[in-house]
């Protein structure tokens, strides 16, 4: 028999001082059973970092990317279906990367975990030709933290202010420090 996802609800209240974008988001996650605390928070993460303030681009969506590898992480999808921002989360290999950046206007990817470093040391020269491509680190150990803040229903904080986030619920709060590896800020 076939494992099902867990689904859990997150509340979350965002105060982005850089972009002066102010917010509440009601969002529903499907945990894939073979996916990390970790990574879905990263994920959780990099919705945050990327939902639009307006919906004149369409709205940022949760893809099945781990049920259907032709899918985004995330994505924000025009008004007529084309693929505006498409947004990976771990380490993808550079003919995906490749491919995605041809098919979207924009692609982030949110790296995490110990081998990040040694994956960048090995991609990072065969990439320089995507001028639509943005890569962020996030660094294993506040990734390992943000992980323990994963329950079934959360209701998280978050701030972002000069490039720093804090992310936090009642009773404890991580600080990450995202590092741009690749694009423009």
């Amino acid at each position: 028999m076939a494992l099902k996802a867990t689904i859990l609800k997150a509340r979350i209240d965002v105060s982005d001082l850089d972009r002066n974008h102010y917010t509440d988001h009601q969002l529903t996650l499907a945990q894939h059973p073979s996916e990390t605390n970790e990574r879905l928070m990263v994920r959780l993460l990099a919705y945050v970092l990327n939902a639009p303030a307006d919906n004149d681009r369409g709205t940022l969506e949760f893809g099945k990317d781990m049920w259907d590898p032709d899918e985004a992480c995330l994505w924000q999808k025009d008004l007529t279906g084309l693929v505006v921002h498409w947004i990976e989360v771990g380490q993808p290999d550079e003919k995906r990367l490749q491919r995605l950046c041809s098919r979207s206007e924009c692609v982030t990817v949110y790296a995490y975990g110990s081998s990040t470093d040694a994956w960048w040391t090995d991609i990072s020269g065969k990439l320089t030709r995507l001028q639509n491509l943005k890569i962020w680190q996030i660094p294993a150990e506040q990734s390992e933290q943000l992980a323990t803040l994963t329950k079934r229903s959360m209701d998280l904080h978050i701030t972002i202010q000069d490039g720093a986030l804090w992310v936090g619920n009642d009773e404890e709060s991580v600080e990450i420090t995202l590092r741009q590896l690749h694009g423009e800020a």
